[in-house]
């Protein structure tokens, strides 16, 4: 029987990622820090773009005033459409179905050119049983909620793209 620690195992596997050339990707020197409060976020028009641009900027930090140089711009256009799911038998809907979708573009502000354009897409739900008061509740929950998975998505694709960005 083998016995062994999980400090064992865990020091294994990190010696395992250490030899394969993983390194992190927000780590001293790692692609991703040339995101790290670099990206400026168009201005927001809405709740749920402004719910979009505080989670990009949550997870990548404020980019420096204006004419600051050496930053990226971050373009994009969110579409929320609200689909009724279940509906009772007095054909009153009882769940909606929130489908968001972004088109976005990754700029250099000193050049303009467009370093990575990309689309993300998901969904949430919410009840509308209850009281009009916590329909409202849910409806601003299951924003939010759209809007941080595609930041998420967003930020994961930029991550994973940054290793071909200029510094």
């Amino acid at each position: 029987m083998l016995l062994c620690s999980r400090r064992t195992i865990v020091l294994g596997a990190l010696s395992a990622l250490a030899g394969c050339g993983f390194e992190p990707a927000f780590g001293p020197g790692g692609p991703a820090s040339k995101l790290q409060g670099r990206v400026r976020v168009d201005d927001s028009v809405g709740r749920p773009a402004y719910l979009l641009t505080r989670e990009i900027e949550d997870r990548l930090g404020v980019a420096p005033p204006e004419g600051a140089g050496g930053v990226y711009g971050l373009g994009y256009s969110v579409l929320v459409d609200e689909q009724a799911v279940a509906i009772s038998s007095d054909n009153v809907a009882q769940r909606f179905n929130l489908v968001g979708s972004v088109t976005y573009a990754l700029r250099d502000l000193d050049s303009t050119a467009v370093l990575v354009t990309g689309q993300a897409g998901h969904f949430t739900s919410y009840s509308a049983s209850g009281t009009p008061v916590a329909t409202q509740a849910a409806a601003r929950d299951a924003e939010e909620r759209l809007m941080v998975i595609l930041a998420d998505q967003i930020v994961t694709r930029l991550i994973a793209e940054s290793g071909a960005l200029p510094v």
